[in-house]
């Protein structure tokens, strides 16, 4: 058996076991439009030949197909933490099973700490929108998206949190995501989305290794200091300075998310930023 044959039936394993087979219950027809896009995948990725070059009198380039042997699936490097929004997990797999809206996640964790898998962590879920961080702007194709079952008015719940570390530490695991490339919706899109919100444990996920936190004892920052190149060091788009002001608060600061740096938000940003 040559070795993109054998490539190609362990592509297509890994991504059939990944997603659920079962042609029953309410998702049964959306399960087979998945499968049947997956096999459009694998169709694609099975196709060998030679570019079809033309030049400028329309004369076909000498062109050949040739299989590299050093090559390997794309791998996420990033994960997205949102909060849904909506009323129930139902709710939120019914919108990620219709066409109209899309969008999409990975994972789904409901408040009894329940954890959907929705798509191969290999193939690109429509979550981050429009985004930004550092020179990526183009998070779907680079990270993973998790959907925590919340409105952002209320605490996360215990379960809940319990099940999204045990998956984080999985998939830092898995793919070898360093501990800066934990962030939320609302770090990557910071003048459309606010989530996962100021309740969400950002201190208890950096004690674990996702994402960083300040020390309990800041260092103050310098009287030189500059908040707008640490901001974007970070990786927050200061294009829109209040916005990134906010997110940054949002998540490092959680008790205030008004658009201005206080001297305590200045030490509490130039103590994140010297762990970049």
């Amino acid at each position: 058996m040559n070795s993109r044959y054998l490539f190609l039936l362990l592509l297509s394993a890994a991504i059939f076991t990944s997603c659920s087979k079962k042609l029953t219950g309410p998702y049964a027809l959306t399960n087979k439009v998945y499968t049947h896009q997956t096999d459009s995948l694998v169709a694609v990725l099975k196709h060998e030949g030679p570019a079809i070059l033309l030049d400028s009198l329309g004369k076909n380039i000498p062109a050949d197909w040739v299989g590299t042997v050093n090559f390997n699936l794309r791998k996420p490097n990033y994960v997205i933490i949102h909060y849904t929004a909506q009323d129930s997990v139902g709710q939120t797999l019914r919108t990620f099973t219709t066409v109209k809206p899309q969008v999409s996640a990975h994972y789904v964790i409901g408040k009894d700490g329940k954890v959907t898998h929705m798509l191969n962590d290999y193939l690109r879920a429509w979550h981050a929108g429009i985004s930004k961080w550092g020179s990526i702007s183009d998070m779907n194709s680079l990270s993973i998206g998790i959907e925590l079952d919340n409105k952002g008015n209320e605490p996360f719940a215990a379960a809940q949190i319990k099940s999204l570390l045990i998956l984080l530490a999985q998939l830092k695991r898995s793919y070898n995501i360093p501990a800066t490339n934990f962030i939320g919706h609302g770090d990557i899109a910071p003048p459309r989305k606010p989530d996962p919100g100021t309740y969400f444990p950002w201190m208890l996920l950096a004690q674990k290794g996702f994402g960083y936190w300040p020390d309990p004892i800041l260092v103050p920052a310098p009287p030189e200091f500059d908040s707008t190149t640490a901001l974007r060091l970070i990786g927050y788009d200061t294009s829109n300075l209040p916005a990134a002001i906010t997110a940054f608060k949002r998540h490092f600061i959680q008790t205030d998310d008004t658009p201005e740096l206080t001297p305590c938000d200045l030490d509490v940003l130039y103590n994140v930023y010297r762990k970049y």
